[in-house]
């Protein structure tokens, strides 16, 4: 009986044509490629028009008023900068508030002729509220005095934007007084400009929780 130990074969490097590492190659260069279309799918931006200040129903775009930054955001909801898909938004109107640094939506911009709103000046006898800013919603009250001398208030105009303010101090002396330009649908116009002509005082006031 052959009591001797069997010897045992000698490891071998694998060498350059070994099937073993070629495929092993070939599957960390797959996976390699496959991350990194894959973090650049991810890091993919287009980019877009956002409000250099707040935009507000009846404005006229132009240049200054955008900025572009580069989202990763989904196609269409957005007018984008690279003039891909979307006509140039130079000349369109605004037809509801867009707060600075947000996104331009498509929805936000009409051609003049299919906005429906017109800015009024509404010059008030009393001051107004200092959190009342462009983009804000505002109430108009006028407030005539009877034959007896008792106030009576009217809402005139309801929950409409504030395009722009304009202080007026030196027209109302120490007391003040500011110009308030506010956009009113057309279907109501008439109606509001009868109601600012009859002489009362004109009162704008801000609505609680309103931007």
């Amino acid at each position: 009986m052959d009591e001797r130990a069997p010897v045992a074969g000698r490891l071998r490097r694998p060498g350059w044509k070994d099937p073993r590492l070629l495929i092993g190659l070939l599957l960390i260069a797959v996976a390699i490629v496959g991350v990194s279309g894959i973090v650049n799918a991810a890091d993919r931006t287009t980019p877009h028009y956002v409000a250099h200040a707040t935009l507000t129903p009846g404005m006229v775009l132009g240049a200054d008023d955008l900025a572009v930054a580069h989202v990763r955001v989904g196609e269409g909801a957005y007018i984008t900068a690279d003039g891909a898909g979307d006509t140039e938004p130079w000349g369109q109107v605004v037809t509801r508030v867009v707060e600075e640094g947000e996104l331009i939506p498509a929805r936000a911009l009409a051609s003049p002729d299919e906005f429906d709103g017109r800015p009024v000046a509404v010059v008030t006898t009393s001051p107004v509220a200092a959190d009342v800013r462009p983009g804000s919603s505002v109430d108009v009250w006028v407030t005539h005095a009877d034959g007896e001398g008792e106030a009576h208030s009217s809402l005139v105009g309801d929950g409409l934007v504030v395009a722009d303010l304009d202080n007026d101090d030196g027209a109302f002396g120490a007391g003040g007084g500011e110009t308030v330009y506010v956009v009113v649908p057309r279907t109501g116009l008439e109606d509001f400009l009868e109601a600012l002509a009859t002489g009362g005082e004109v009162s704008v006031v801000g609505l609680a929780g309103g931007s």
